[in-house]
């Protein structure tokens, strides 16, 4: 049991919340451009590991090895944040290392050197991950948690969108010329650093940011913050990966090769829109409206996905952007109001664990059954989505 008092947890007085605006915003600018570096990375890395000589199992294995250990390791450097307090310390050499990878890449010579700086930029991910989710929950204390991490995502996705553009770009109007697509990314990658700095001189110590009011109870909250991870892990599980949903567009032929894109745009642009609504509904209302809205609509997505007519299934896809919109605002926001300011950065980055590892067995189990019986698929998606709902109401009622 803990019982909270007043006591700052930072080494100074509480900061305003003009300071707290300035943080969330300049935090998430930062990921504004660090989306379009990694991001635009992402879209032509497997290319260019073929172009390096590469075959599909390398391919493969890279990316997924790579996103084991962007999410695996999230467990043991949300620990050491909360162990050594070094919030900036941790988060600074994550995206040091994250961004960095990325135009480094214009220097690979080679398969295993390329693969090798794609690795290291996801893992740069999982080190700076729950340390900017625990500072942004002190800074969400003041304005709002559900609209600090509503308001970091849909600068994140306007990144997430914008980068891959730049690369397109780059490779339509020079060529297959992938060192120069890379040496591009340079440029968003020091603009992302740089205001990380910015923000690190201005916030030193973000916890400062936290409002902590005396008599606010944690006692049972750690029973609870399971019973909601393993709610997370269900609704994670559902969820369908768009390069399976893309593959199905291709072998279907239900829409054409150059309106794939169109389909993953939108659901790019209706994540980042939920996540602002989703956000503010949360600060309002509390966890449980914006919860089941957004797995309402992101359960329909399956069905209208992979049985619907065109039409039906660019729905579906706004469908499922609005379920990603969701989830990257309330289900982040959410954590901040279970575990204690001190404990937070362990709380994240078992959260992002559970979350991606379940995520991965998801699509492993759904690419398993799209071979067998697309309507399978279809019903694990649904079914893992409610289950997930039956969970959430019962942490409510706890």
């Amino acid at each position: 049991m803990m019982k909270l008092n007043s006591e700052q947890h930072g080494d100074g007085p509480q900061l305003s919340s003009k300071s707290a605006w300035q943080f969330v915003i300049l935090i998430g600018a930062v990921s504004l451009f660090g989306d379009m570096t990694y991001e635009a990375a992402r879209s032509i890395n497997g290319p260019f590991l073929a172009f390096l000589g590469a075959g599909a199992v390398v391919v493969s294995v890279t990316a997924g090895f790579g996103e084991l250990v962007g999410y695996g390791l999230r467990l043991f450097f949300g620990y050491l944040c909360d162990r050594t307090g070094r919030y900036w310390a941790i988060t600074l050499t994550g995206y040091g290392i994250n961004l960095l990878a990325v135009p480094l890449l214009a220097l690979a010579g080679n398969w295993p050197m390329a693969a090798s700086l794609m690795i290291c930029e996801r893992l740069g991910k999982a080190v700076r991950t729950p340390a900017r989710d625990a500072m942004l929950s002190h800074a969400g204390s003041q304005v709002g948690t559900g609209w600090a991490f509503g308001l970091h995502e849909a600068l994140d996705q306007i990144g997430a969108v914008s980068g891959p553009l730049i690369v397109a770009a780059v490779m339509f109007y020079r060529g297959e010329n992938y060192p120069l697509a890379y040496a591009v990314l340079a440029i968003p990658a020091i603009l992302a650093l740089g205001l990380l700095v910015i923000a690190r001189i201005k916030i030193p110590d973000p916890r400062n940011l936290e409002c902590v009011f005396t008599g606010v109870q944690t006692a049972g909250m750690r029973s609870l913050f399971w019973l909601y991870l393993v709610a997370a892990a269900s609704l994670a599980a559902g969820f369908a990966d768009f390069p399976l949903i893309a593959y199905h567009f291709h072998k279907t032929r239900l829409v054409s090769e150059s309106t794939i894109p169109l389909f993953y745009a939108t659901p790019m642009a209706s994540d980042a829109l939920a996540a602002l609504f989703f956000g503010r509904l949360f600060d309002r209302r509390g966890m449980f409206p914006p919860l089941i809205i957004g797995i309402c609509c992101s359960t329909l997505f399956a069905p209208l996905v992979f049985f619907g007519s065109p039409t039906l299934a660019l729905l579906g896809m706004a469908l499922w952007g609005i379920g990603m919109g969701m989830q990257e605002s309330v289900l982040r926001a959410a954590i901040a109001r279970m575990a204690p300011p001190e404990r937070r950065g362990s709380a994240y980055g078992i959260f992002n664990t559970v979350f991606g590892i379940s995520w991965f067995l998801g699509s492993f189990i759904m690419g398993m059954l799209y071979n067998w019986s697309i309507a399978v698929l279809a019903a694990f998606s649904v079914g893992a989505q409610l289950l997930a709902i039956g969970m959430l109401i019962l942490t409510l009622r706890r």
